[in-house]
């Protein structure tokens, strides 16, 4: 079994660890009304987005998610908040660096490296940390505790996860030759996350939007073998209008992360397909570090 199955396995118990124990570590997160901005890079940048889009709609304060490198130091903030499994990515510290002047706080899976003092306050969630290069296992915990930040664990969270672990995955997973993932809301992050995991493990061809964006021009690529996934609840009429293309459609009635579980375990089963390592995915590293960076730092 490779190390991406093991830590994707020990999601439920790794979510129920942060809750049992996310007391001290939500202090450290953003106050209600202020203004923040959340910054990642790869699945860490679409964490941000969805604990963004999560915030806001929960009328918790102005939420804000960037691209680490695309920070924009000269906008005022209340509180920068990182995401940062590694704690090493270039860009990442960059920019905790460029927000000097305001509370900073960064969640990380290691605190034996830099973002340790690059940060005021660092969040340790190292019980999750992975030994795969793709992040399934830390990125889907530092959710969890930020959804429990703002009192939206839905009380059946682990439940959904335990259940979708022991599902079998459709032969029209294993088979398709392209990918579509939609979402609307907060789980528009969720349908980026997926695709990434599918690209990055497995090499396959994906694709990720807002849902009522995929009806302006994306299903263009959709036809017979072609899988359309849905986290939540279709638009009106869309899931018609896929199902007219010959696509394969797939609908979760449960809650957007316990799915992520699914298409993590569909990106794992498509490498080995495909006769690839899961735990060494082509061009790859854990951490995206650039020396020359390291040494201006």
């Amino acid at each position: 079994m490779s190390h991406v199955d093991t830590e994707i396995a020990s999601q439920p118990a790794c979510w129920r660890r942060a809750l049992d124990t996310h007391g001290a570590r939500l202090q450290a997160l953003p106050r209600d009304g202020e203004r923040v901005a959340v910054i990642g890079c790869g699945t860490s940048l679409y964490i941000a987005q969805t604990y963004a889009a999560l915030r806001e709609s929960a009328g918790r304060g102005e939420t804000d998610a960037f691209a680490a490198s695309e920070f924009p130091a000269a906008r005022r903030y209340d509180r920068v908040l990182a995401i940062s499994r590694s704690g090493t990515t270039t860009e990442v510290l960059t920019a905790l660096k460029q927000a000097a002047g305001t509370p900073t706080v960064a969640v990380t899976g290691d605190l034996g490296t830099p973002v340790k003092d690059a940060a005021d306050t660092v969040v340790d969630l190292s019980f999750a940390d992975e030994r795969s290069v793709v992040q399934t296992r830390f990125a889907t915990t530092a959710l969890v505790l930020l959804r429990a930040g703002l009192g939206l664990v839905p009380p059946d969270l682990l439940r959904q996860a335990e259940y979708t672990l022991g599902t079998r995955l459709p032969e029209e997973f294993l088979g398709a030759r392209q990918f579509t993932f939609l979402g609307s809301g907060w789980a528009v992050g969720v349908a980026h996350e997926a695709a990434l995991k599918l690209r990055g493990t497995a090499g396959a061809w994906t694709e990720s939007y807002p849902a009522m964006e995929y009806r302006h021009g994306p299903i263009s690529v959709t036809g017979p073998g072609s899988v359309v996934w849905f986290f939540g609840e279709p638009p009106a009429g869309l899931l018609d209008q896929v199902r007219a293309t010959g696509a394969y459609a797939t609908v979760s009635p449960g809650d957007p992360l316990a799915d992520l579980i699914r298409a993590q375990r569909l990106a794992v089963a498509l490498a080995g397909r495909r006769g690839l390592d899961p735990d060494q995915p082509r061009h790859l590293t854990r951490s995206i570090v650039l020396a020359d960076h390291l040494v201006e730092s």
